[in-house]
């Protein structure tokens, strides 16, 4: 991912949206380079809080910091890392592995660990720069990405009253979900559109 994308875009995108909050307590998935996990340390060093991340590979060397823990493990392995929750978090991260099943799973898997208005921010849902002939053209990454930002939508679809949802395209983009209801979410409902029924009549007109 370009360096320069990716820090503009968790800065505009999470740091100027979420630094007015009086404490954080935070759940990051990925870890990779740090830039996340280092601008959220930046921010719990502003006011106060604690940040957890969570990635297959060790990047426990990565900073010293009596406010983060790290663990090593699968996102999914909710077992192992609910035991190190002590309270519910205002800002989740998912930045590990971009599948659009997997991501709704995770959304769904940890959803009752974000407090009313927390924000979850899923990354990688914006096609637009893999796409032919674009900057980063990339048949597979276009496809998932464009399939995950879908995804979301139709989680949208089917908790309407449950969440907001906001995107941001900058880069490979980012969703960011606030939580408005403490019921668990509804699966995903598959948005029926209209674009097949208007070329069909296009044609028959022609």
């Amino acid at each position: 991912m370009d360096n320069k994308n990716f820090n503009f875009k968790i800065h505009s995108f999470i740091f100027n949206k979420e630094i007015e909050r009086e404490k954080f307590n935070i759940l990051e998935f990925g870890v990779r380079e740090g830039r996340s996990t280092k601008m959220f340390l930046d921010m719990i060093e502003k006011k106060d809080g604690r940040l957890i991340s969570v990635d297959v590979d060790d990047y426990s060397h990565l900073f010293s910091n009596k406010k983060w823990k790290f663990i090593k493990t699968r996102d999914d392995n909710i077992n192992l890392i609910s035991n190190h929750f002590d309270q519910n978090f205002n800002i989740i991260l998912i930045d590990s592995l971009h599948e659009p099943a997997h991501v709704i799973n995770l959304i769904n898997m940890y959803w009752k660990f974000l407090e009313i208005n927390g924000s979850l921010y899923v990354d990688d849902i914006s096609w637009i720069p893999y796409s032919k002939g674009n900057w980063r053209d990339h048949e597979f990454t276009e496809n998932i990405n464009f399939k995950t930002f879908e995804s979301i939508l139709n989680l949208l679809n089917s908790n309407i009253d449950k969440f907001i949802l906001e995107c941001n395209f900058q880069g490979s983009g980012m969703a960011r979900l606030t939580k408005l209801s403490n019921e668990n979410l509804s699966k995903p409902k598959k948005i029926i559109t209209r674009n097949n029924l208007i070329k069909k009549l296009i044609r028959k007109i022609k």
